[in-house]
């Protein structure tokens, strides 16, 4: 299961993640943390949200709103095995109980396999905001990302894919981070750019044993710091204001001092709930069992969203941070991750399992960021970066070049030559 698109905002009750179909997917990827919940709900359940359930789920939804506008999120599992009548009741629901001048935006995460003509074109003349989730090319995609019968699903999302954007959408891309596909950076970002995405999203999956040790399909710290940076590094050089990496505009969000639209950099949880398919409320889709169990959706939103069991929730992030995180350069980007993530080290503290990976990150796209935000507030376009950069990178070469292996390094490092970016490889 994935992320949603959350580009747009609702007001009041913020996102309620639904999932109409629980955790049955036709996929049956490697890593998806969903699949288990199955475990708590009984034998022989049918994994589908009912009429009555659905008409009392957007009429809470629309209560706890203060509008105009009002975001329906709906994920999986897979939510397209809901059926298309599913949904055309949804926007026909939506239409009977909106008040007049507000309206919905629906996002829907899929994985785009069961895509077909009928499906881009209801989503098409409804606006739906779509996500679809890619790995990047198939040899790393169809690694993770398999059906049920074991069988590689690569090529089925990339027609889905097509087929939405033949209908006028422009879907956003989530692509995880894993094992498989972390080792390739450059062609992974790169097969992104040709597909012609607009907009991207990058997860990293983290899979931890009873141990706090990684499985065998988690991204190391290490590997997740180098995907993300050397992405980074050529989008800031080649595709700012051309593809939107939302990793990135987080950070920008963080160095203007505005509020993040990705929780796991948000300095506490607790503003995304979680419905399952019988109306269950939980605390989050990371949390869904029974001591996050909030209520279900004939109780009021807001109310559940403001109750001291979910406050207490979201402090924890921040209540929780050791003592070297509150003092860490990067805390304001980090805010310690997701809780999810944590384990306690040998020393006793309790640290993201990507910490180090973090902090390598978001020390390295700081100051590229902070000048992006500098442009802006100087009436220039962030892309600006990407001239100036040419130019110090063309300043730097020429001294490169003309240093001799003793003389000091063109870097400032105040190191030599020979001993700095001659030896390293960076000249």
């Amino acid at each position: 299961m994935d992320a949603a698109p959350d580009r747009a905002r609702a007001v009041g009750v913020r996102v309620v993640i639904a999932k109409p179909v629980g955790p049955i997917c036709n996929l049956h990827c490697e890593y998806c943390y969903y699949l288990d919940t199955t475990s708590l709900f009984p034998s022989g359940e049918r994994y589908r949200m009912n009429p009555d359930t659905l008409d009392r789920y957007v009429r809470a939804v629309i209560a706890a709103s203060d509008g105009p506008t009002v975001q329906f999120v709906w994920h999986g599992g897979e939510p397209t095995l809901a059926g298309l009548a599913f949904f055309e009741r949804v926007v026909e629901l939506q239409d009977l109980y909106l008040p007049d001048g507000w309206q919905c935006v629906n996002n829907l995460q899929t994985n785009a396999t069961l895509i077909d003509d009928a499906w881009a074109g209801f989503l098409a003349a409804h606006h739906f905001a779509v996500g679809v989730s890619l790995d990047g090319p198939s040899t790393y995609h169809d690694r993770g990302r398999r059906d049920r019968r074991g069988r590689p699903t690569h090529e089925r999302a990339l027609r889905g894919y097509r087929r939405l954007r033949e209908s006028g959408l422009n879907p956003d891309v989530l692509c995880t981070i894993n094992a498989a596909n972390a080792v390739a950076p450059r062609e992974v970002y790169h097969f992104f750019l040709d597909l012609g995405v607009r907009w991207l999203q990058f997860i990293p999956v983290v899979e931890l044993d009873e141990g706090g040790q990684p499985r065998d399909n988690s991204v190391t710290p290490h590997a997740y710091a180098t995907f993300l940076t050397t992405i980074f590094d050529e989008w800031v050089r080649h595709d700012v204001e051309r593809l939107d990496v939302q990793n990135f505009l987080e950070c920008a969000n963080v160095a203007r001092g505005h509020p993040v639209e990705l929780c796991v950099m948000a300095e506490r949880c607790g503003q995304v709930l979680a419905v399952e398919h019988d109306g269950s409320i939980f605390s989050c889709d990371h949390f869904v069992g029974p001591a996050h169990r909030l209520g279900d959706v004939d109780d009021d939103l807001a109310a559940l969203l403001a109750s001291p069991q979910q406050r207490a929730f979201g402090d924890a992030k921040f209540d929780g941070l050791a003592v070297r995180c509150r003092s860490c350069d990067v805390l304001t980007y980090c805010h310690g991750g997701c809780p999810k993530d944590r384990i306690a080290t040998r020393d006793g503290e309790v640290l993201n399992y990507l910490c180090e990976g973090y902090h390598r990150f978001y020390a390295h796209v700081r100051p590229h960021v902070e000048r992006m935000v500098d442009l802006a507030r100087a009436g220039r376009r962030p892309s600006t970066i990407m001239a100036e950069l040419a130019g110090d990178e063309h300043d730097l070469r020429r001294a490169f070049a003309l240093a001799g292996r003793n003389d000091p390094c063109p870097c400032g490092s105040g190191r030599k030559f020979k001993n700095c970016c001659l030896t390293s490889g960076r000249a």
